[in-house]
């Protein structure tokens, strides 16, 4: 059974096709958060690579976040229009989880770390276990000075992998038991959804494209300006992202 992965939620689109044998295509691109012109074409491509043809897939996953909106927004919609036509299943990840994933193989602490704008990053801590990665706290929003005090008290040797580990690389890299994953670990990989979707899909753990959900952890840009509007109770225009 072939799996369909999208993956949107950073700046970083990507797409990859696999199954049981493994990945057998895979795009990725960061493009500057120009996600609705890049992935219908990686997509194709992909397909084109594999000598796929769409009704050979047989489940779509997808990123479900946390992340940007707009990104996670764009794939989320592809994916659920995608499984909704071809009448297929699907498979939500988080983001986090397939950021650790390709650092199963470490005996140190994993932190994924994604930019959540705002001097804020999005993270959750983990460990390896057979075959994978385990992670040990909820998926979380907080200052990046925070998650770097908790991974000093940890007293563990750690790996912090992510955007918002180099965004904010003095900050969280301060103590010497740190170490950054730099900029081959930076973003989530579609290869990894496809290959962390095939044990789920053996067990069936799937959901119908109406009852996906997304991973957010906080309120849009445009939702957090409009309360701020409504708290100040003059309607003036408050400054921040789109």
């Amino acid at each position: 059974m072939i799996i369909l992965g999208i993956e949107t939620a950073t700046q970083h689109v990507g797409v990859a096709l696999g199954g049981q044998e493994g990945v057998i295509a895979s795009f990725g691109v960061a493009r500057g958060r120009r996600h609705a012109e890049t992935l219908a074409p990686a997509i194709d491509f992909v397909c084109r690579q594999a000598q796929v043809d769409m009704g050979e897939v047989g489940i779509v996953a997808v990123d479900i976040g946390p992340g940007l909106f707009t990104g996670l927004r764009v794939g989320v919609a592809a994916a659920k229009a995608t499984a909704q036509a071809l009448r297929l299943p699907m498979i939500g990840l988080s983001s986090l989880d397939l950021l650790a994933f390709p650092l199963r193989h470490t005996r140190r602490l994993i932190a994924a770390v994604i930019d959540a704008r705002r001097g804020e990053v999005y993270s959750a801590l983990y460990r390896q276990v057979q075959g994978g990665v385990q992670r040990l706290s909820d998926y979380r929003l907080q200052p990046p000075a925070e998650l770097a005090c908790e991974l000093e008290a940890s007293g563990d040797e750690c790996l912090v992998v992510g955007d918002g580990a180099v965004r904010y690389a003095d900050v969280l890299a301060a103590d010497s038991r740190v170490e950054l994953g730099g900029l081959g670990y930076a973003y989530p990989l579609a290869s990894a959804l496809v290959e962390l979707s095939q044990p789920r899909a053996l067990r069936e753990e799937f959901v119908q494209p109406r009852d996906l959900q997304v991973l957010y952890l906080r309120k849009s840009d445009a939702e957090i300006n409009w309360d701020q509007r409504r708290a100040a109770g003059d309607g003036a225009p408050v400054g921040g992202r789109g």
